[in-house]
């Protein structure tokens, strides 16, 4: 079973959006035999990528990073889906942290990059803007020896 990992930006720009899409369904839909695909199911990238890999078939397991993970959600719609997805889930681990909090977030992120094959990051190759952010999780994943897909749009920036 191929094993796909996603981490990235909740914020993804709309002139980025489109190319995003494009890429995670042919990084999901280029594979043959089952997929597993692992998410925490945070707003932006790890839905999108989620909501992808189930259309292709995939089992969907997500990683919440902390016993209130629901309530980080500022959003109603983001929750909506996060709740959504978590229903469609073929199995859930729970990081063993009561807040959320970036120490949370980065032993999401790093269980993610050490449980899967591959790791998908959307992600405008800047810094991360806090500790558990997509460029750390990349490099954790990289140092891990890792194959990283980095989705983005040339010279678009976030936010």
């Amino acid at each position: 079973m191929k094993r796909i990992g996603v981490t990235g930006h909740r914020a993804i720009p709309d002139s980025v959006l489109g190319h995003v899409e494009d890429g995670l369904r042919a990084v999901l839909g280029g594979h043959e035999g089952p997929l597993e695909a692992f998410s925490s199911l945070a707003e932006g990238a790890d839905q999108l990528f989620a909501a992808i890999a189930l259309e292709h078939g995939a089992g969907l397991t997500v990683v919440i990073p902390s016993e209130d993970y629901e309530e980080a959600f500022e959003d109603a719609e983001a929750l909506a889906r996060y709740q959504g997805l978590r229903n469609r889930a073929t199995q859930e681990i729970r990081m063993d942290f009561a807040r959320s909090t970036d120490e949370a977030y980065y032993a999401a992120g790093t269980y993610i990059a050490d449980s899967c094959d591959r790791l998908v990051a959307v992600w405008d190759g800047q810094p991360a803007r806090g500790h558990g952010g997509t460029a750390e999780i990349v490099a954790y994943a990289r140092a891990l020896g890792k194959p990283v897909t980095v989705i983005w749009r040339e010279g678009a920036t976030r936010d």
